[in-house]
């Protein structure tokens, strides 16, 4: 294979297959990959402009079947002395401290909870949009929903219109980790499996609800089932019916291991930024039909976010008000509304608020 036939293949925006993206993942130079993931981001989101969010990230319960040894937060349903459902009156102190900060949205996730059906997830979605009508509820992901369905004996298609009409504005990409059916019976042997994943996502684009598609990475996997997960990713999206929303943005983040049975297992996360630039530059190359690509700066930090913005991401996510899953596994980063805005300006950008469509708020 030739690097520079590659390019011309990414600069016109042909799918690369998996042998290809690997081979530019570790042969091509990291300033080559970052200059093309560069050209092709400008091509795609004009202007200067690098956007942000405002949200929090409340957890709806922390109890869990999913046994997923990357996570520190959960907790078995039978451990009474740990176990939480976050109250009413939580819920309201939390989206007024939100909306006090001019957050606009609530990233609700919480476990795999085996009492929790969708009469009750349509009985809290309804009563948050009555109280707080103004509030975006991004909320649950692909394994969430289909186990809701599992324990309502359901569809999946029925659980999400359900709770569309009861609330739902969108549909995180969580519990993607690696779509591979291998990995995840080891990392995380009770959730849905890589092809029950896409069809929930599937069935949300051709609802047309809007969703994000994620890639947890660094951990038992190899790099052709990285490079195999953005390829399934940009294949689903091609089958989004046209017009409708389908992956708006795509968020690649680091393992964290710090306490995790995956650690224990001596699997150790380890942090690479060049590792990571050559992550968030193939991501932009291969997903040449998703338009966002977001810096994780949560798992890497300020200035190795902010060298992404230069090599293929156009978005550094939300300040995260709250957020407890990734940081009880290690990660410490923290932003406010001014510093995120500061290092975005660092990094030679014009920063712009925006809502989970990617609408500017300012």
């Amino acid at each position: 294979m030739n690097t520079g036939i590659l390019y011309g293949k990414a600069l016109r925006r042909e799918n690369l297959d998996a042998e290809e993206a690997l081979f530019l993942y570790t042969g091509a130079p990291l300033a080559e990959l970052m200059a093309l993931a560069d050209r092709l981001r400008r091509e795609t989101v004009s202007g200067n402009v690098v956007t942000w969010q405002i949200d929090r990230n409340v957890n709806i319960t922390n109890a869990c079947i999913s046994g997923c040894k990357f996570c520190n937060f959960h907790c078995r349903p039978r451990d009474r002395e740990r176990v939480f459902i976050t109250s009413p009156e939580e819920y309201a102190r939390k989206i007024e401290e939100t909306l006090a900060l001019n957050g606009d949205q609530l990233l609700l996730q919480g476990g795999l909870h085996p009492d929790l059906d969708i009469d009750w997830y349509e009985t809290l979605f309804r009563e948050l949009k009555r109280r707080y009508p103004a509030i975006r509820l991004h909320a649950l992901g692909p394994p969430e929903i289909f186990h809701i369905a599992r324990i309502s004996r359901l569809d999946p298609e029925t659980v999400l219109k359900r709770l569309m009409a009861a609330g739902l504005d969108s549909l995180p990409g969580a519990g993607a980790e690696i779509l591979d059916n291998d990995v995840r019976k080891r990392i995380s042997p009770g959730k849905c499996s890589a092809d029950q994943w896409l069809d929930v996502m599937r069935t949300a684009h051709r609802l047309n609800l809007a969703t994000s598609a994620t890639m947890m990475y660094g951990h038992v996997e190899t790099l052709r089932q990285r490079v195999e997960h953005l390829v399934k990713i940009r294949d689903l999206q091609a089958e989004c019916p046209p017009g409708n929303y389908g992956f708006i943005a795509f968020i690649p983040w680091i393992f964290r291991s710090s306490g995790t049975r995956l650690e224990a297992e001596g699997v150790k996360g380890a942090f690479s930024p060049q590792e990571y630039l050559r992550t968030i530059a193939l991501s932009r190359i291969v997903l040449h039909n998703i338009r966002h690509i977001q810096a994780s700066w949560l798992t890497v930090g300020k200035e190795t976010a902010q060298m992404a913005l230069h090599g293929g991401a156009d978005d550094m996510g939300s300040i995260m008000i709250e957020e407890n899953v990734v940081s009880a596994a290690g990660a410490r980063n923290r932003f406010d509304a001014a510093g995120i805005r500061q290092a975005i300006r660092e990094a030679g950008f014009t920063p712009r608020l925006r809502d989970q469509l990617y609408r500017f708020r300012d």
